[in-house]
């Protein structure tokens, strides 16, 4: 099936007990906590909630033959997915992350994994023209941006990074909120020279534009609270696999630990998931849209997009990507022009997440990247005037004049305050 259809029909082939009896055509919500058995340890595929519930798996059946996978999980939030995959892992490992990460995992590795022996080393993997410190500043690894511009090779940071204890590669890409692009096939098989597992988070770019796994990654993380679920009313994650092994240790840990997704969250994320390709199609036509405006004009100081031609990984995201999907960050002159851009927005709402039908926007410096460290922020180049836009599917031409207005607004005070 093509990725339209098995948006509709995929997963339908789970056993999670649909109703034989009525025909219905949408999987049932199953509030049942335990479930009878015909004998002891005698079951018909489900036992207790927490191990396995109907619904929530029909529900990792459908994100696995999303992603091509073999096996699905489905978790009460994206943090939560992340921190059981991180719990394959055993104290004295070491992690590669790439740098440019959402604040929530940049937290985790760095305050709560570490507490349990997990090293991390955060290094640079994007592709492409990128910036980096000068010699005496921050390491290469660190990704520190000045106005020298360099040619960076991915894999030699990898190798630079890479240590006896080294078990895994975790990126994102695009990447949050930078949009950087990592070669995903190019990790992958660094990866395997190496004997490491490659994790990539999926989220902003979802099954429909990107699959890590047709690219070599062994798993596949999403923040479903995103663009899978669409609609801004659940928290969820999801993690795919490609293989047994994986699928037997995840299961483990997932039944282990307990931070599953609740069936009527699971239904939900089910029925957002249906409508995934129009949405999708939707929000990147008015991101590309939104991003040739501010290209435009001369009060905005830089434009990350990857769908633009200027955009150091835009080859790349071309080659492994079928879209480039409907975030757009930009720059401008201060923290305080931020803020009353953010402020001045009608339609744009002032919201932390993103991916869903409404347009939202942040601030990462003051919002989803906060508890990174200042100085962090500043070596990454997430600057207090960096804004994220998460573009719905509204009218384009409306999105375009409230954010017109808005970037009016602010020019006339700063104007005024300049007189």
């Amino acid at each position: 099936m093509r990725i339209k259809t098995k948006l509709i029909h995929g997963g339908r082939n789970a056993t999670y007990f649909g109703d034989e009896t009525t025909g219905a055509v949408n999987v049932p919500v199953f509030l049942s906590s335990t479930f009878k058995q015909d004998g002891p340890g005698k079951h018909r595929g489900f036992e207790y909630s927490r191990t396995a519930n109907p619904t929530r798996a029909a529900l990792e059946a459908l994100i696995a033959d999303l992603e091509e996978g073999h096996r699905g999980f489905a978790f009460a939030s994206g943090m939560a997915a992340m921190t059981t995959v991180m719990m394959l892992f055993e104290k004295g490992d070491h992690i590669i992350v790439g740098d440019d990460v959402y604040g929530g995992t940049y937290r985790l590795m760095t305050r709560v994994l570490s507490g349990f022996g997990l090293e991390v080393t955060f290094v640079d993997v994007s592709t492409g023209q990128v910036q980096h410190g000068l010699e005496g500043e921050q390491p290469l690894t660190e990704g520190a941006p000045s106005d020298d511009m360099r040619e960076m090779d991915p894999l030699a940071t990898l190798a630079a990074a890479l240590q006896p204890n080294t078990r895994a590669v975790m990126i994102e890409t695009p990447t949050n909120p930078l949009l950087r692009i990592v070669d995903i096939a190019a990790v992958a098989s660094f990866c395997r020279q190496h004997g490491l597992l490659l994790i990539v988070d999926n989220t902003f770019m979802t099954p429909y534009w990107q699959r890590p796994l047709e690219l070599g990654a062994d798993i596949v993380i999403h923040s479903a609270t995103k663009y899978l679920s669409g609609h801004s009313d659940i928290v969820a994650g999801l993690v795919v696999v490609r293989d047994e092994a994986l699928a037997e240790r995840l299961h483990f840990l997932q039944n282990a630990t307990g931070g599953i997704l609740a069936p009527h969250d699971a239904y939900l994320l089910i029925r957002g998931i249906r409508t995934l390709s129009l949405r999708m199609e939707a929000h990147e036509h008015n991101a590309a849209t939104i991003a040739h405006f501010l290209t435009e004009r001369e009060d905005i100081r830089r434009v990350y997009y990857p769908g633009l031609a200027t955009h150091p990984g835009h080859a790349v995201m071309r080659k492994q990507s079928r879209g480039f999907g409907g975030i757009v960050s930009f720059e401008v002159e201060s923290g305080e022009q931020a803020g009353q851009i953010a402020r001045a927005m009608k339609l744009f709402t002032l919201a932390e997440s993103l991916g869903a039908v409404e347009s939202l926007i942040s601030i990462p410096a003051r919002m989803t990247h906060a508890s990174i460290p200042e100085e962090r922020r500043k070596t990454l180049g997430i600057t207090d005037g960096l804004i994220r836009l998460s573009v719905g599917i509204e009218d384009v031409d409306d999105l375009l004049s409230d954010l017109a207005q808005a970037l009016e607004t602010t020019r006339t005070r700063s104007s005024t305050i300049e007189r």
